[in-house]
């Protein structure tokens, strides 16, 4: 009787051993005592249906005219018994030692069409709160609070066009005892430009405390954050400015460049490991040039459709989806992926065959198939995510006042650049025909094939645990420099038995010397890179240079006077691990932060619950990997996601000024 289950391969059997101790090792990990994770699928944005402070932006006119006036009102609504720091906390002497985070609006306006003046803040009231155990009357605001922020657009502002201007709230909420991690929400306001006769008004009761003899005064140098040629809708990619979106040859540069993305989305870390899958698959109906073009069509359609839909959601959502890798900060999603890998790569390698009903197909379908090859192309799409970042932090500058337009562009070149190579590769199934098909040598193709995909599982199950054990603080500090290794040395203990197990049955397999010496080479680069991947990153968590961000920590190193180094990374990102191997742990880079005068801090961004978000997006970014450099000669920070030694040493070097010394001053 033919068991649905056949007996496991002898070759087989130490790499499911493999399998399931690392299986056992990650839930080890996940089992830690200590960890404080009571709903493991609640919402993985820390939203609330009844949020504490409601936030609101409402402008007193519909629409702007040249050298006219518009307010700004942002509103605070606090539920009951929650209030939010004044803009300029004032904290009582008993409660000495408490840091309050100070209500702040920020603006991004498009171009140079406005200016915004003096800001008029509501009036604190005092409440009484027991943060130290006893109570004491301390000045909030609460109830509905309203922010004023008046502006005068510009005498050069054209009829027809559109006044843009992103409003950015930070706030923290608070009740009589304890307060909750700070928020920043932005909203974006878009008001046409027309003549003066036909300005419409808003009749919002809310304008009726504005002062409005603040437009008779002369405007101090409150700053404004505006969005034109240097900034915001224009951005620098390795150094290169790239014309701002709002210009036609800038809107084609960018969908360009983001159809380059999407190309070398397909060699990163992220998805190469899949793609032997489909190329196996082409290669069996390589003899079928019409049969692999429909299934390389469907897989292209699935590329681009999953990209697309996610151009539409951060378009729509785009506060919290402008880098939907952030998703991978949600550790069941990062830690179910890795398992999804780990099976495929045990299943290519003919480990079990499992006979399922022909309905199952429907949701689980073989890759063969029309419908199996478009969910083959959106879970492509999927595993390209995290490695998505250094595509967003460059062509996604600014996203919060981007047109809706501008984004589904950039998300739809992304996906069209990342699918041709699979339509093409179908359209000239030639190119694969020397893959073997049967034998020996077939099977050793699936056995490495399937080591290499295992290794890339173990490292979303690796990212996965250590996302969901630095989503609690307490946890976080209590982990050993090890535990953050462990998945490593399972990858480089995979990648290696890849390698030594290529080169030992190509010896076994053909006698021809030409062949044995090209794949042992293959093998021997395999095999001596996972050691020297594990090595690697023991090497850096136990001698880890780099400081954990804190607020207080940044402000610290510049009022001491420090170029502050922020690098905002997470152990999911293997874009961020491997710009900073090339670029930041290696001379003349490591040098300099190394310098008394350099302050390195790392925003972890591993788990969504990460403090350094909210810091991420007050410098205007949604995605990493992201360097920002401050400093005392730097009015705004140095800020960039793709960058090389040459850069971020002249951006220390203008950051530390005139008066600073550079590591090899100092040793000169």
């Amino acid at each position: 009787m033919n068991s649905p289950f056949p007996i496991l391969r002898p070759s087989l059997v130490g790499l499911l051993a493999v399998l399931i101790a690392l299986l056992g090792i990650t839930s080890t990990a996940s089992s830690q005592p200590g960890s404080k994770f009571n709903d493991p699928f609640g919402d993985p944005f820390g939203g609330d249906d009844e949020p504490a402070v409601g936030v609101r932006v409402v402008s007193d006119n519909l629409s702007a005219a040249p050298s006219g006036q518009v307010v700004i009102a942002v509103v605070l609504d606090h539920a009951e018994t929650y209030h939010t720091n004044p803009h300029v906390p004032i904290v009582p002497p008993e409660m000495e030692g408490f840091i309050p985070i100070a209500t702040d609006v920020d603006l991004v306006i498009t171009g140079d069409s406005a200016t915004a003046g003096p800001y008029q803040w509501p009036e604190p009231h005092a409440v009484r709160v027991s943060f130290t155990g006893s109570p004491v009357e301390y000045m909030v605001y609460e109830g509905e609070a309203v922010i004023y922020v008046p502006l005068l657009v510009s005498a050069d502002a054209v009829p027809g066009e559109t006044l843009s201007i992103s409003v950015r709230t930070t706030f923290q909420a608070c009740d009589d005892a304890s307060c909750l991690p700070p928020e920043t929400v932005t909203h974006t306001i878009d008001l046409p430009i027309v003549e003066h006769a036909a300005v419409v008004t808003n009749t919002d009761a809310i304008f009726s405390d504005f002062d409005p003899s603040v437009f008779a005064q002369q405007w101090g140098d409150r700053p404004t954050a505006t969005v034109g040629q240097e900034a915001g809708n224009s951005s620098r990619f390795f150094g290169i400015t790239i014309p701002g979106w709002n210009e036609p040859v800038g809107l084609v540069i960018l969908a360009l460049l983001a159809a380059l993305g999407g190309f070398i989305l397909n060699l990163t870390p992220c998805v190469l490991p899949v793609i032997p899958i489909k190329v196996m698959t082409i290669s069996r109906h390589a003899g079928s040039a019409g049969r692999s073009l429909v299934l390389g069509l469907w897989m292209f359609i699935g590329v681009v459709g999953f990209w697309f839909a996610l151009g539409l959601l951060a378009a729509l959502a785009r506060d919290q989806f402008a880098d939907p890798s952030r998703l991978f900060g949600i550790w069941w999603i990062t830690l179910g992926i890795g398992l999804l890998i780990a099976v495929m790569g045990v299943g290519i390698m003919g480990a079990f065959t499992i006979n399922l009903p022909q309905k199952v197909y429907l949701v689980n379908p073989r890759a063969d198939t029309a419908w199996g090859s478009f969910l083959f192309g959106v879970m492509t799409a999927v595993l390209g995510l995290p490695c998505f970042g250094f595509v967003a932090g460059a062509l996604l500058v600014g996203a919060a006042a981007m047109p809706s337009g501008v984004i589904l562009t950039i998300f739809g070149c992304l996906g069209l650049g990342m699918g041709l190579p699979y339509l093409i590769l179908a359209a000239k199934p030639s190119w694969v025909e020397k893959i073997p098909r049967t034998g020996p040598a077939s099977e050793l193709v699936k056995q490495v094939m399937g080591l290499l995909l295992l290794a890339a599982g173990a490292y979303f199950v690796g990212s996965g645990v250590l996302a969901l054990l630095k989503g609690d603080p307490e946890t976080l500090a209590s982990l050993p420099w090890w535990a953050k290794t462990v998945h490593w040395w399972a990858i480089a203990l995979l990648a290696s038995a890849a390698g030594i197990w290529l080169a030992w049955r190509t010896v076994l397999i053909t006698p021809k010397p030409v062949r044995r010496a090209g794949f042992g080479l293959v093998g021997l680069v395999l095999a001596s890179g996972g050691v020297l991947a594990g090595v690697d990153q023991t090497a850096k968590a136990r001698s880890d240079l780099w400081i954990a961000y804190t607020e207080s920590r940044l402000a610290a190193g510049l009022e001491g006077g420090r170029v502050v180094v922020l690098d905002f990374t997470a152990d999911w990102c293997l874009n961020c691990k491997a710009i900073e191997s090339a670029v930041l742990l290696k001379n003349p880079v490591k040098g300099e932060l190394l310098s008394p005068d350099v302050l390195p801090l790392k925003a972890d961004l591993t788990s969504t619950a990460a403090p350094g978000w909210d810091k991420l997006r007050e410098l205007g970014r949604t995605g990493i990997p992201t360097l920002a450099i401050f400093g005392p000669d730097l009015s705004e920070p140095w800020i960039a996601s793709a960058y090389t030694s040459d850069l971020v040493v002249k951006a220390i070097e203008r950051a530390r000024g005139a008066g600073g010394k550079s590591v090899s001053d100092a040793g000169g």
